[in-house]
């Protein structure tokens, strides 16, 4: 091979490598410790007593300053009881449950700041997000696997060191399910009590919260 050939292989390379950093300056991976939060029959508002714990795995892929696209899974539960409701038929009805719950979902996220890759910009920025998502859940009444959720939420990221991040993020899960507490329009059978049946015009759903840390493959050494 002559010395043009090696020199133009060279520079085939490095120009390799030069674009494979720029992509890699743009791939993220996380995880985040929080917990979720159940609405529905038991729970018609939020109430923090039952918040359960929940945690979270995600890789992100940052499209360009102002877009990214994130896929990720978390695992967690959540629970209710009537007794803490001042309500005299929740009171009457006296129910209580807990599920576990497991979830894959793929996001759209929007940053409302530039969030630049430049070694000496201080990142940070707000950001909202929408997506789609499958989950399964467990209680003492139904088992359920691989029904759709929708996600929807805020959040904010901090890179407080390169090429570390850190985040807070708040995002509802909406169902078209009535059944995550095991009550619903019918009762599987657990009793023939008009107690028992949950609101049918109100569909369940549930809130993920959680503190994120994560990585970003700023830089491919060259060998």
């Amino acid at each position: 091979m002559s010395k043009r050939q090696i020199h133009i292989a060279r520079l085939v390379v490095a120009g390799l490598f030069i674009s494979y950093s720029v992509q890699a300056q743009k791939i993220e991976v996380g995880g985040g410790l929080g917990g979720m939060l159940y609405k529905g029959d038991v729970s018609p508002h939020l109430n923090p007593r039952f918040y359960r714990p929940a945690a979270s795995l995600f890789f992100r892929y940052n499209v360009s300053r102002s877009f990214s696209m994130r896929a990720g899974v978390a695992i967690g539960s959540f629970q209710a009881e009537d007794h803490y409701s001042k309500d005299p038929y929740q009171q009457a009805r006296n129910y209580s449950f807990r599920s576990t719950s497991s979830e894959a979902t793929i996001d759209l996220e929007y940053n409302f700041l530039n969030y630049k890759p430049l070694p000496k910009a201080k990142n940070w920025t707000p950001y909202v997000f929408g997506g789609l998502g499958l989950y399964s859940y467990t209680n003492p009444v139904v088992k359920a696997r691989a029904l759709l959720n929708f996600p929807l939420g805020i959040g904010v990221k901090y890179e407080i060191k390169r090429p570390w991040s850190v985040g807070l993020e708040f995002g509802t899960r909406f169902t078209n399910n009535d059944y995550l507490d095991g009550l619903g329009e019918r009762t599987y059978g657990v009793t023939t009590s008009k107690l028992a049946q949950g609101n049918p015009a109100l569909n369940d759903s549930y809130t993920y919260t959680a503190i994120t840390v994560s990585y970003t493959f700023y830089k491919i050494v060259c060998p």
